[in-house]
């Protein structure tokens, strides 16, 4: 790619990163990147994919494997602080996961196909809504995504405090499974005075605080691993002159595995409903929120990225065990593409993810691309590697 396009899509993720919009609210973030596919000369573009997905594809001169690179359309509500000139321009939401970075790398990977593979097709998805973990499905779910679905698929995010434009390769698990566990409590509310006339949730639910987090206390990172944090709770109305009726319990669970989720869950489930007790008036209701599936890489596809890193001579790091952090991109891969998630530095000082003043660095932008494209020619430049799915038989 030329030194004006790197620096067109910086300019492009900072405008990015001015309007972000968080999930399932990425309409506008949508329309200005099918334009700039469109401007890139897709053959074929998927719009309100999932809801406000985007996929274009790029044809290949002859028949092949289909690669997918993926990366995320939505921000945070979370209020930006930082000082830069690209700020964000929306109270309360900001790009603070750098996915408007992600997006221009895979933007610039749309730019250098107008040089299209000798076989196949690559296909560029701009998924909605991973923060919730609900895009993914949402995407694979779409009547559409047959015409799309792929042979391998490929995505990135960045790592704070890993050098800059660092590689991370994890074989196997690379990222953990986790969900929301919300306990609603209804009970009967009584005058402060008479507490006993009522039914408060408040002695359940303070014995569920110190039960829930002995669940997973983190530790080693193994088949094994479990970890289940506190994260929000309410008990009744702010008032001196009501004893509470009502509450709720919001914890996280998080594992290495989807096996020992189920586990985590259940164990949650039975905590629950012991603490309300046979002769217990309380009702408690459980529901599950923000379920991410434990990301585990493909051998072949970790092994190309690892290949492809190499051959462009950029460091690497070695992963011996999974982000604790969930990524919805475990989806594809259980949708049966060959897929791989990877990790690149964005700098050791840099801000943590979802802090108020994190910002994507531009210097990843060529380096993201760059790995991206070999990847696309270690497979596509290749007439043995066979397509699983094959070319779907929809035009284009």
């Amino acid at each position: 790619m030329t030194d004006r396009q790197i620096a067109e899509l910086g300019e492009l993720r900072r405008a990015l990163h001015q309007t972000p919009e968080v999930s399932g609210e990425e309409k506008q973030t949508a329309a200005r990147i099918a334009m700039e596919l469109e401007r890139a000369g897709a053959d074929r573009i998927w719009t309100r994919l999932g809801g406000h997905g985007v996929a274009a594809e790029f044809i290949g001169k002859q028949d092949g494997p289909t690669v997918m690179i993926r990366c995320e359309l939505d921000g945070l509500p979370i209020h930006e602080i930082s000082e830069v000139p690209h700020r964000s321009t929306i109270a309360g939401k900001g790009h603070l996961c750098g996915h408007d970075g992600h997006m221009v790398m895979v933007l610039g990977v749309g730019l250098a196909l107008a040089k299209r593979p000798e076989y196949g097709r690559v296909v560029v998805l701009f998924q909605p809504a991973e923060e919730t973990g609900a895009g993914a499905q949402a995407v694979i779910n779409d009547p559409r995504w047959p015409e799309i679905r792929p042979d391998f698929a490929f995505a990135y995010h960045n790592i704070p405090g890993r050098p800059l434009g660092e590689i991370g390769l994890c074989e196997g698990p690379s990222n953990c499974a986790s969900r929301g566990m919300k306990i609603t409590f209804t009970g009967k509310t009584s005058h402060a005075a008479a507490p006993e006339d009522g039914d408060s949730p408040a002695q359940v639910m303070a014995g569920l605080m110190q039960t829930l987090p002995l669940l997973g206390n983190g530790g080693t990172m193994d088949d094994d691993f479990a970890l289940a944090t506190l994260t929000h709770s309410r008990l009744g109305k702010a008032s001196f002159g009501i004893a509470p009726g009502d509450g709720e319990l919001w914890v996280t669970l998080r594992s290495q595995t989807d096996g020992r989720m189920d586990r985590m869950v259940a164990e949650a489930e039975t905590l629950v409903s012991t603490a309300l007790g046979q002769e217990s008036a309380l009702l408690a209701a459980v529901s599950w929120h923000d379920v991410f599936l434990a990301n585990v890489n493909e051998a072949n596809a970790a092994a190309i990225a690892a290949r492809s890193a190499q051959n462009l001579d950029l460091t690497k790091h070695l992963m011996t065990a999974p982000m604790r952090w969930s990524e919805d991109f475990s989806r594809f891969g259980l949708d049966g593409a060959k897929s791989a998630m990877l990790f690149i530095g964005s700098g050791e000082d840099q801000p943590q993810l979802h802090n108020p003043n994190f910002d994507f660095p531009d210097a990843l932008i060529p380096v993201g691309i760059s790995l991206f494209v070999e990847i696309i020619e270690q497979i596509l430049s290749n007439p043995a590697l066979p397509a699983q799915t094959g070319r779907p038989a929809a035009d284009g």
